[in-house]
Parts: structure tokens; sequence; C-alpha cells
């Protein structure tokens, strides 16, 4: 009689899927260790990294990690804090950018009233020009908000030329402001503040969201989420998606597989196998 097979040893489990929708991969702090910056996020089940522009150097810079790095997808965009350099020569090479297969959204853009570091009208007027260039485009935009969530909000409402498809970028604010994003048909963003303990409105905000329409991102190297210190990198945002997990009263893989999914629908990125 032929000896019984040995029982086969179970496979690893994988991490779960995550998708970074937000970090500043062209910052010297991460910039200057870009192989080992991701890798470590692929090994904690990173899929994708987003890798935002917050004005035309940076927009080039991103776009072209995305073309040399296959986890990288890049946006293009002017920060409000840089809306006083938005000039028609720089408007011309957003839309170039725009334009390009690794390049997801427009954006950073928005409203900052907190640091005013450039006048409010011409904040308006270029968040509103970057409305535009996203719909001509056919992309979403990665909307920067602080201090001014009506007036945001706002300016995306009396967008006429197509109805607005984007992303609440590092939600702060109180029901009524998720509460017109979600109007709007946005979806909402939450990073490391969702992990600070004196962010407890913030975290009561945020368990009365639908799933369907959150995403998780780090802002790296910025924001870095507890219990982690120091600089911020996208392997981090399965500490952002832990504390999501506790705060909607579900679990850390659905929340996974929920803004994963949210993700690749609104960027457009497609299924890829483990």
């Amino acid at each position: 009689m032929a000896p019984s097979a040995e029982p086969s040893s179970p496979a690893p489990s994988l991490p779960a899927v995550l998708i970074d929708t937000h970090a500043h991969l062209d910052d010297a702090k991460l910039a200057r260790d870009e192989a080992g910056v991701l890798e470590r996020a692929r090994l904690a089940g990173v899929a994708r990294v987003v890798s935002i522009g917050t004005d035309v150097p940076s927009s080039r810079v991103c776009a072209e990690l995305a073309r040399r790095q296959p986890m990288v997808l890049a946006t293009a965009g002017i920060h409000p804090h840089d809306a006083t350099e938005a000039d028609e020569t720089s408007w011309a090479e957003l839309e170039r950018l725009a334009a390009g297969e690794r390049v997801v959204a427009v954006g950073e853009c928005g409203l900052d009233y907190y640091r005013d570091l450039s006048p409010r009208d011409v904040q308006r007027r270029v968040f509103a020009r970057h409305l535009a260039l996203a719909s001509a485009a056919g992309l979403p935009v990665v909307i920067h908000c602080r201090a001014a969530y009506a007036e945001c909000l706002e300016v995306v409402r009396s967008e006429r030329s197509a109805p607005v498809r984007g992303v609440l970028h590092c939600f702060q604010g109180d029901a009524a402001a998720a509460r017109g994003a979600l109007e709007l048909g946005l979806f909402i963003a939450v990073g490391g503040s969702l992990t600070f303990p004196r962010e407890e409105a913030l975290r009561r905000v945020v368990a009365t969201l639908p799933l369907e329409r959150l995403l998780v991102e780090t802002d790296a190297p910025y924001l870095t989420p507890r219990p982690k210190r120091g600089r911020n990198e996208p392997a981090y945002v399965q500490h952002v998606a832990r504390r999501l997990a506790e705060v909607l009263g579900t679990s850390f893989e659905r929340v996974a597989e929920a803004t994963t999914a949210n993700a690749r629908t609104l960027f457009g990125i497609p299924d890829e196998p483990r």
C-alpha cells in the first residue's frame, strides 16, 4: 500500500490589499529612499501609491516617478498655497501632464484659509480652473480644503461644465461638511489625523459615513499615524485603515477591500492578480 501523502503546509496569508491615495513621494524625506519606501509599502500590502503634485515641478517629478515605478500613479496640480504662481505657461504644462497615461487625477488643488498663503480670490479662481481642467481631461480631482469647507464645496457646486468627480483629501471637517461632500458625489479620504487622541470629534463624524464613499491615505511624509512616530510613509496606511475599522465597528479586511475598490473606481485603477 502506498504511503499517504504528507499534508501540505498552509499557504502563507497575504496582507490585505490597500491603496495609499495621497502621498508626496517627491518630497526629499521619501525620495532619498525611494526603493526602500516602495518595498516596505509592498510588504505591508500596499498595491498602489498615488503620488500627488503640488506645483508644476513636483507634478513633473510625480509623473516621471509613475512612469518609472509600476506601483506608483501620479496627479498634476497646484496647491492653494502656490495659487499665485498659476500662469498660462503653468496651465499648458498641467494640461500636458494630465494627458499622460500614468496621471490619474488633477490636483492637489482647492482652498486653504488656515494659512492664507495666497489671496482668497486667487485661490478660488485657480481652484475653479482646476475643476474645468479635470472635466476636460475626464479625470477626478484631489481637493485640499482647510478652514474653508463651505466655500470649497460651493466652488465645486458651481462648476457647470460637468459633474465633478473627486476626493476631499485629509478630511477634518464637521458633519455638515461631510454631508455636503457626499451630496456632491465626492469621496472622503481619511489619514493619520484619524488616529490622533485629540481628534475624537473627527472620529464621531467619520463613524457616520458610508464605507463605500471612503478612502485611506497617508499624506506622507506628513501626519504620521499612531502608533508610529517621525516620518510618515505609504506602508503606514495600514494603521489608518485599522483605526478606520475600529471607528466604523467593522473588520480591517472589510475596510481594506472597500477602500481599495473605491480608489480603483475613482482613479480608474485596474484590478491586479495577487
